[in-house]
């Protein structure tokens, strides 16, 4: 892999590297030389999850003050609670850890000397979107705490960046989805929300269907479109923004292939993948749910230097199921 990082030899805090981003971008940059520190409390990644190579740090973002010294060059956040649902539950939880954890890691920041972020945020800040495709210009209106408390993050960059001189860059997620190098580090949550894992549960006898919720959006087969990303393109984004964070500037870029699929095409695909017949139960539309969520994804291009090298869903979803039947095998 070509170096995309900021130095040749560079030293990097990977807060939530035990997650399936986190991890995914730490073996990244492991791969292209750098020495890693991974800082995760376990409370949702996996011991396994953080590759071979990196030091683990078993803590919380709050504890990174006890890790960062002048030694290293910049950090890459990925520690946060994400279940929309639980964030609707439960959200002083997710201001207290995502909004109060990040505070506490500029702190430590300033305190190190270390003056280079790349924020880990998602699309979910636009809401329902006014128009498609998305750009980071589309007004941002979260509907929900855990999109509203990442937007927070992002504006407290922006102060950072504005008072402290920080160079900060927030890569706005779509869909992500596969798994690295053909399998070895992949998507795993407890419970699992997100799609294609769950289709993949189906086609290893874990769920007897997938429900599809809603087949009568203003979309050509009637289900939602999502914009797929695979994971290893994402990482890749990443160790660009480390080259591209400029001092005093906070830059938002949307990931995503600038494609969308529906869910009857992502589970089509699926079946032909895997070679499993994985029958589908329609279902009612649950509240909230866009019709048709797809990035706009020129900024990353033209600032980054970023292109998608594995854009079709069909190899997304084959690397998902090699670590799907992996894991699945595992004793």
């Amino acid at each position: 892999m070509t170096d995309t990082g900021r130095h040749d030899t560079g030293r990097y805090l990977v807060t939530g590297g035990a997650g399936y981003v986190g991890g995914t971008v730490a073996a990244h940059l492991l791969a292209a030389g750098h020495r890693v520190t991974v800082l995760d409390d376990l409370s949702t990644g996996f011991r396994a999850g953080v590759p071979e190579g990196a030091e683990f740090v078993e803590g919380r973002i709050q504890e990174a003050g006890k890790v960062l010294d002048r030694s290293y060059d910049a950090v890459l956040h990925f520690a946060a609670c994400s279940q929309v649902g639980e964030s609707v539950a439960d959200p002083e939880k997710y201001w207290r850890n995502n909004v109060g954890g990040t505070v506490e890691l500029l702190r430590a920041m300033r305190d190190a000397d270390v003056r280079t972020l790349v924020f880990s945020s998602t699309a979910a800040v636009y809401g329902e979107p006014e128009t498609t495709p998305i750009t980071e210009d589309a007004p941002t209106a979260p509907g929900n705490p855990y999109g509203a408390t990442k937007l927070a993050v992002d504006h407290m960059l922006a102060g950072e960046c504005a008072a402290h001189g920080l160079a900060a860059v927030s890569l706005r997620y779509f869909n992500v989805a596969g798994a690295h190098s053909g399998g070895t580090l992949g998507e795993r949550h407890d419970p699992e929300s997100h799609l294609i894992p769950i289709i993949l549960q189906v086609a290893l006898g874990r769920r007897e269907s997938i429900a599809v919720y809603g087949t009568d959006y203003p979309t050509p087969d009637g289900t939602c479109v999502r914009d797929y990303i695979h994971v290893d393109d994402l990482a890749e984004a990443h160790l660009l923004a480390l080259k591209a964070a400029t001092p005093g500037e906070h830059l938002v870029c949307n990931l995503g292939n600038g494609n969308g699929f529906s869910v009857h095409e992502v589970i089509a695909t699926a079946r032909r993948v895997t070679g499993h017949p994985i029958p589908a139960t329609p279902a009612a539309r649950r509240p909230g749910d866009p019709a048709v969520l797809v990035a706009s994804a020129g900024r990353a291009r033209d600032r980054l230097g970023w292109r998608p090298r594995r854009p079709g869903l069909a190899d997304i979803i084959g690397d998902a199921w090699e670590f799907a039947r992996r894991t699945e095998a595992r004793p």
